[in-house]
């Protein structure tokens, strides 16, 4: 199964979008992140990424509230991710209707307790980002604003042999500017680690792109941008979504 996940990226309450991860390019998209979601979930779609940028710049998650009201007005299974630190952030996520965490930040500083997460809390619950730029494939944390020198590869195949089963892998170079997904990289991801769910994310620009991504073996697609600016539309998306 590949899965289309739409993303809703949050700050200061505001749906907003980014380009590169830059929080200078911000361009709010729209005032009410519940009106997106109710649409995301109105055309078939299940899950949502909801990413809390005020959590991930300060440490802390600081939108339950969103993540609150989301999960009591639609039935979208929701993975939050920004600044999830703490064994108390990920319960207080989960009390407020998430139904998968993501962590990057977390996986990087405190492997341990990462590892400590998929055991405790199930690796269906839990998932990993690794997000890197490819002129050096180094790992990218606390919203890619600061730079590690850990491995992309290493990192992931570090979680691998502990239980890591999802995974969310980004090109920061090609977040929010449409300039198509990183293949290459995600082929290499998919070969390495056969068993893992590898979903994309950064680049999408259309319809095909997805096909291109599901045709390699991924087992999803975040998309953004390209929804925001009508590149994809929600009809177009029948062919991935499965019905009962």
């Amino acid at each position: 199964m590949f899965e289309i996940i739409p993303s809703i990226y949050i700050i200061n309450g505001k749906c907003i979008r980014l380009k590169r991860g830059d929080f200078t390019t911000e361009k709010v998209i729209s005032h009410n992140p519940l009106e997106i979601a109710q649409k995301f979930e109105n055309s078939g779609l299940e899950r949502l990424h909801l990413v809390d940028l005020d959590g991930a710049r300060r440490g802390e998650p600081k939108n339950y509230h969103i993540l609150n009201i989301i999960a009591g007005y639609t039935n979208l299974k929701i993975d939050y991710t920004g600044g999830l630190y703490t064994d108390g952030d990920v319960i207080k996520v989960f009390e407020n209707g998430a139904k998968t965490i993501t962590a990057s930040t977390a996986a990087v500083k405190s492997p341990e307790k990462f590892a400590q997460w998929l055991m405790s809390y199930g690796r269906e619950k839990i998932n990993m980002a690794a997000d890197t730029d490819p002129k050096d494939y180094k790992i990218k944390i606390a919203g890619w604003q600061k730079n590690t020198n850990i491995d992309l590869f290493d990192q992931v195949q570090y979680f691998y042999d502990r239980g890591l089963k999802y995974l969310k892998c980004s090109d920061i170079t090609r977040d929010g500017v449409l300039e198509g997904p990183n293949l290459s990289l995600y082929e290499e991801m998919v070969k390495r680690f056969p068993d893992l769910h590898v979903v994309a994310s950064g680049g999408v620009r259309n319809i095909a792109d997805l096909r291109r991504l599901r045709d390699l073996g991924l087992r999803g697609a975040v998309i953004g941008s390209a929804f925001y600016e009508g590149k994809i539309k929600l009809e177009d998306l029948k062919e991935f979504v499965i019905t009962v």
